[in-house]
């Protein structure tokens, strides 16, 4: 690996909903880069990319756009496109080997490595990534059903190294967001780092203390992640609010008997990432199947007019903001309406608080096992750095205080820490003592 001593020090904090990218200095001095979007300065660049074909470009590639070009793109569409968001949540899937774009096959070393082009290219400053030294974020846990760790590390060595970046350091999130952190501290203390992210939470036990020079020293005690996070959380609303208006809880009639329609297409809709795909196999056909013999037909065909229509990401949208005004309103009217297709439907805090109790409970059993593996006890955490926006939930909230305390619990800028912290540890003296193992 590089040495600390290059001049400049990237950490990229590629998210399952958000990216950020960071720089450091040997001098200590570190910043988001940003970019100019609408006339604004941006330093979060939303993980989504916009496919769609430039036949007046030549080749046979599909042109690609990634972050708020790729929304803008995707919402004033007005040829054929194809939208991806949250693919993150594949990388660790054996499952996932590729998706058909537009008659190529990508891989997700293909998705992520053209999403980080398109990053690069809207920075707006010359970033020489194969000369600087590069630390990547990555989960303590990757999220999914059975996640592979290897492939998902295969694969992101493989899209980042598409990039010139063949030697970047990974590092857990969490222990980004604690050398952020640790910037703030003015005394020796034990820190629990939790990052909510949008497919993964993730858990991170540091002590940190100064030597002689007054110089900080940081040493890791224990890490322990989940793949439960903000995503889950807007996939218990989709379940409880939206499911049952595409037919979820109904029935067809198959060889003289009445059976309930199958599971699999609401879990499916359930998870933005793979939402995403249905449009490419066989469901909006399966589904019109169904719809012939369906006891109620007309909640199968909205459910078709999402996926051929690409309502996926509005649809999104609708319920992260309901979820988000959840966290300073009792109450609130959830409201999706796209042409002829509208839901709506009253939510309190008290209904969603219960639809993510079980998360919550295995949340708390991972920060646990981030205690164990560091061999402390509760009472022995000075402080709670809690980053990421689903951090915010006051059921999030309430778990760590009735844990820890409410006076031990700090944040920071929700979506900044990681990348910055990460850009400083690779100008620390001993970057490499930080790689996951």
């Amino acid at each position: 690996m590089r040495s600390a001593s290059s001049a400049a020090s990237i950490g990229i904090d590629f998210g399952t909903s958000n990216t950020v990218v960071a720089l450091a200095t040997r001098g200590g001095e570190v910043e988001t880069l940003r970019f100019e979007h609408d006339g604004s300065l941006l330093s979060v660049y939303a993980s989504a990319l916009c496919f769609w074909q430039d036949h007046s470009a030549g080749g046979l590639l599909p042109q690609a756009e990634g972050g708020p070009w790729a929304i803008e793109r995707f919402l004033d569409a007005a040829t054929p496109l194809r939208f991806i968001q949250s693919f993150k949540t594949f990388a660790a899937s054996q499952s996932f080997q590729s998706t058909m774009i537009f008659r190529q096959r990508y891989g997700f070393e293909d998705i992520l490595a053209a999403f980080m082009r398109t990053l690069m290219r809207h920075l707006g400053r010359d970033i020489d990534l194969p000369g600087a030294t590069v630390t990547i974020g990555r989960p303590v846990r990757f999220s999914g059903r059975n996640p592979d760790e290897a492939l998902a590390m295969q694969r992101y060595r493989e899209a980042f190294g598409r990039l010139g970046i063949e030697d970047a350091r990974y590092v857990y999130e969490p222990v980004g967001a604690a050398f952020s952190f640790a910037r703030s501290l003015d005394h020796d203390a034990t820190v629990l780092v939790a990052d909510f992210g949008g497919g993964t939470s993730d858990f991170s036990v540091m002590r940190f203390s100064r030597d002689e020079n007054g110089r900080l020293q940081t040493r890791p005690l224990g890490h322990a992640g989940i793949g439960i996070a903000g995503d889950t959380f807007d996939s218990r609303m989709v379940d409880r609010l939206v499911a049952p208006r595409f037919g979820k809880g109904g029935s067809y009639r198959s060889f003289g008997k009445v059976l309930p329609l199958p599971a699999h297409y609401y879990a499916t809709l359930s998870r933005w990432n793979e939402l995403a795909l249905m449009k490419t196999g066989n469901a909006a056909r399966e589904l019109r199947e169904l719809a012939r013999t369906a006891l109620a037909p007309e909640p199968l065909h909205d459910f078709i007019t999402l996926i051929e229509n690409d309502l996926g990401f509005p649809l999104y949208r609708a319920i992260s903001k309901a979820k988000v005004a959840l966290s300073a309103q009792e109450a609130v009217e959830f409201r999706f309406a796209d042409g002829a297709l509208t839901i709506e439907a009253a939510v309190t805090r008290s209904e969603f608080e219960s639809w993510i109790s079980e998360d919550l409970a295995k949340i708390a059993d991972t920060v646990d096992q981030a205690l164990a593996k560091a061999g402390i006890e509760a009472g022995e955490i000075e402080k709670v750095f809690l980053t990421g926006g689903t951090s915010f939930v006051p059921a999030v909230q309430r778990l760590f205080a009735e844990r820890f305390g409410q006076e031990k619990l700090t944040s920071a800028d929700q979506f900044e820490s990681i990348a910055q912290g990460l850009a400083l540890i690779g100008q620390s003296d001993n970057p490499d003592q930080w790689v996951a193992a």
